[in-house]
């Protein structure tokens, strides 16, 4: 008789996880849908993607190759790249901004992609801010949701110990 109590018992706190794991569930989508009711507007244009923002980095400031002979036939001294301390060597893409700082073009691209317009020494803007932060848009749209609950056991576990006490732990 104390095994199917036990029994019923277990099967009553199964059934209030299973339960408790819906209502999360449906608050999890209900929040999801509502919060991309209020961000998105028709009049709002679309985020940029990264492939597309760095087309746009590229129209804007073209990369070209680096080399240490100019068109005069004098050497242009030893340059380093500031965003990454390295030398830039000979054929390695890069980029000249309209400020006369130059750049390995992966770097540039790299510091471009975290939410900066401007040259990392100077500051002069060289690129759009409207494409930066169309850019940015995405990226914060893609950030919001990863702080949204992601389903893992850990957190589901410790959610449903608080709400139901240590009978879940011996269950699990």
């Amino acid at each position: 008789m104390a095994a199917l109590s036990q029994f019923f018992s277990h099967l009553y706190t199964l059934t209030i996880i299973f339960f408790t794991i819906l209502l999360l569930e449906l608050v999890i989508l209900v929040r999801s849908l509502a919060s991309n009711f209020n961000t998105s507007s028709a009049s709002d244009p679309p985020p940029l993607s990264t492939a597309h923002f760095l087309d746009l980095v590229e129209e804007n400031i073209p990369a070209s190759r680096f080399s240490h002979n100019t068109t005069t036939g004098s050497r242009i001294e030893p340059t380093e790249c500031a965003v990454c301390l390295s030398m830039v060597e000979e054929g390695e893409e890069i980029r000249n901004l309209k400020c006369n700082h130059m750049f390995h073009k992966v770097c540039l691209d790299t510091w471009l992609q975290q939410d900066w317009a401007t040259c990392p020494l100077c500051r002069t803007v060289v690129v759009p801010e409207e494409i930066v932060m169309k850019y940015r848009q995405r990226r914060n749209h893609h950030h919001h949701h990863q702080d949204q609950y992601d389903g893992s056991d850990e957190e589901l576990i410790f959610l449903l110990s608080a709400i139901h006490g240590n009978n879940l732990h011996r269950l699990l």
